[in-house]
């Protein structure tokens, strides 16, 4: 099995590529490709783990470049599209990437897997195409109504699944995951940016009230469910990904400071809110469930086992938030 894996050198990519070449994932790969474009987000070293696996090519690129993409893809029995500009606040100051990327490049994707009759596609995607939630769940049949460029760009290549799917009949089908974390994660997201900040010894900033709701999904669950939309996820549908952990800003930003042994009042600075901040996410997946998924960290193991990585792994880290 080929499998073709854009955005490999990201977090939730990397982790999947890592799983994939070590016999943690349930597909067995005889080779596995990584295109990444390398931005900020992109970091060579979390591939380190892997590196020296035979199976393992790395080709430096752009999703929305399609002479890159015919020179990759050909013979690719899987691909799955974890290429995206990710960060919120960076949308809001600049969308113009996100739609690009976000869009554009899936765009570009899909119609490089029709010419080369890749026979499975997954498109990586967020909850946060639902917009805010106030009571109850999404479930895969909600309404997409985002409400940052960040996840209208998103939303705009939900859509493109579905198209290329009903008009192509391509085998394409999508996820939308709650908000991931682990090892490995870029220190501008909430929990590595905490995490770090308390390390060296620096304040965290808490947006508005803290009221804010997210669902936590460590990043191995996470890629776990993709594993499973990929060899058994219908083609044309979506599939929510929940770590089923519920937790408001503030009661995140008390764990973390918990865990790490430090006094909220010495820490936690307030700031003004994000632009269009949204209350609440909140996933219902039992459709994936029913295929096999369960996600198997409590928030509160892998907590302590990111936050022993960050501290363990500084030389990591300590270049990118320092630059």
């Amino acid at each position: 099995m080929r499998i073709v894996v854009t955005g490999g050198a990201g977090f939730i990519g990397s982790h999947y590529v890592r799983r994939l070449l070590t016999g943690a994932s349930s597909l067995v790969p005889e080779q596995v490709v990584v295109l990444d474009k390398l931005t900020y987000a992109g970091n060579l070293a979390n591939l380190d783990p892997v590196a020296d696996d035979p199976r393992l090519q790395v080709t430096v690129g752009d999703i929305c470049d399609a002479d890159v993409l015919d020179q990759v893809l050909p013979g690719a029995d899987v691909v799955v599209n974890f290429a995206a500009e990710t960060h919120v606040d960076r949308s809001i100051h600049g969308p113009a990437d996100f739609i690009l990327t976000n869009v554009v490049g899936a765009q570009t994707l899909f119609d490089a897997c029709l010419r080369h009759a890749t026979p499975r596609v997954v498109h990586i995607g967020t909850d946060e195409v639902y917009g805010s939630i106030e009571s109850g769940s999404w479930t895969e049949d909600s309404p997409l109504l985002p409400n940052s460029p960040y996840s209208a760009a998103k939303a705009s290549a939900e859509l493109l699944v579905r198209a290329y799917h009903r008009t192509f009949d391509l085998n394409i089908s999508s996820t939308r995951c709650s908000n991931n974390y682990g090892p490995y994660q870029f220190p501008e997201k909430v929990i590595p940016l905490f995490v770090t900040n308390l390390i060296r010894g620096r304040r965290v900033p808490l947006y508005g009230d803290g009221r804010n709701v997210r669902d936590w999904l460590h990043v191995d669950d996470h890629c776990a469910g993709i594993d499973i939309v990929v060899q058994r996820g219908e083609a044309g549908a979506a599939y929510n990904i929940g770590g089923g952990e519920e937790l408001s800003n503030v009661e995140l930003t008390r764990a973390i400071c918990d865990a790490m042994g430090v006094a909220w009042g010495d820490v936690v600075e307030h700031v003004p809110d994000r632009l269009g901040h949204d209350l609440r996410y909140s996933v219902d997946d039992s459709r994936l469930r029913a295929l096999g998924y369960s996600p198997k960290r409590t928030f509160a193991e892998g907590l302590a086992e990111t936050i022993e990585w960050y501290r363990a792994n500084e030389s990591w880290w300590m270049p990118l938030v320092s630059r």
